[in-house]
């Protein structure tokens, strides 16, 4: 089993490619025919043992044509991935259940474009991309992401059929690509607020001098606090809206694992999290995450959001 993992390390080039860009040398690229160019070079001989029964001369010259036709579009496939330049580009994170995009950027530094370019991971659907003439593009493989933390799509499957679809030439390159999911979000009301000093912003005793603006009404607001004056300009059509004011003390919202469910496991309450920060942040409001060992401080704002999402998909 060493020995056959041996050559494959060496066939296939298996293993992270540290070395950047990537460039496809004559050795990292396999050809081999397709069914098609089987198919054709099945009809070639049929052709030519009828030339040679009937002694036709014309029918000799028809397949050598073929055959020299079929010998130059294997060359063609060839040369169409033959010395490019490979990298990996920047991966946005997505929620658990959704499909990761990963940018490998490639680049062509020849006067010939490159056609038909087919790049995926593994058995997952891909992507198809020509590249101009001394240029670059990028290519956003798709990858399914089925549950959180980090997620390595494994090497890539780079291959052509350009020009006849006769040959199919192919590559393995693997650079070391990462990409973060979330915990799949799960609506549930959020936690009550909670209210927190300010030193340098108190005008007055209550806490609630100063109107700040309204938002949408939760299960645990008060009903003392709904602005029924705005409500009622379109009372079948709007929701129930909150008044929110600034004071020397101000609501503040933790997100606490200990208030989480805990019939569906970690991952369930990761969940819950996960869709009380996007609610939290919807709201516009002040929240904090608390997790078994880490606690971050309330915040609001996208900066805080991909914090606290990083640390739900990271947790454990």
């Amino acid at each position: 089993m060493a020995v056959i993992q041996r050559f494959k390390q060496w066939l296939f080039r298996l293993g992270y490619d540290e070395q950047l860009p990537i460039v496809l040398t004559q050795r990292r690229i396999f050809i081999l025919p397709t069914r098609s160019g089987l198919l054709f070079s099945v009809v070639l001989c049929v052709m030519l043992i009828g030339a040679i029964n009937y002694n036709l001369s014309l029918g000799h010259a028809l397949v050598f044509l073929l055959a020299g036709l079929g010998l130059v579009a294997m060359v063609h496939t060839f040369r169409n991935l033959v010395a490019l330049r490979l990298a990996p580009g920047r991966v946005e994170p997505v929620f658990a259940g959704e499909v990761a995009h990963f940018n490998v950027i490639l680049e062509n530094e020849h006067r010939q474009a490159r056609r038909a370019l087919e790049l995926a991971f593994s058995d997952h659907d891909g992507v198809t991309l020509d590249i101009p003439p001394s240029t670059q593009a990028t290519a956003a493989i798709p990858c399914p992401a089925p549950v959180r933390g980090y997620l390595d799509p494994g090497r890539i499957t780079l291959s052509t059929r350009y020009p006849l679809g006769l040959f199919n030439a192919w590559s393995y390159p693997h650079p070391r690509l990462s990409g973060l999911v979330y915990p799949r979000p799960v609506e549930t009301p959020l936690p009550p607020f909670s209210a927190a000093s300010y030193l340098g912003q108190r005008h007055g005793d209550s806490g609630q001098e100063d109107f700040t603006g309204l938002r949408i009404r939760q299960l645990n607001d008060s009903p003392r606090h709904i602005a029924w004056k705005a409500v009622a300009r379109d009372i079948e059509n709007r929701p129930l809206l909150i008044k929110q004011f600034a004071g020397g003390a101000a609501e503040e919202l933790w997100l606490d694992m200990a208030l989480t469910p805990t019939e569906g496991g970690l991952e369930t309450q990761l969940s819950v999290l996960a869709g009380w920060v996007i609610a939290a942040e919807q709201l516009h409001a002040r929240y904090g995450l608390r997790l078994p060992g880490l606690e971050l401080a309330p915040g609001q704002g996208d900066a805080h959001r991909t914090t606290c999402l990083e640390a739900l998909a990271l947790y454990g």
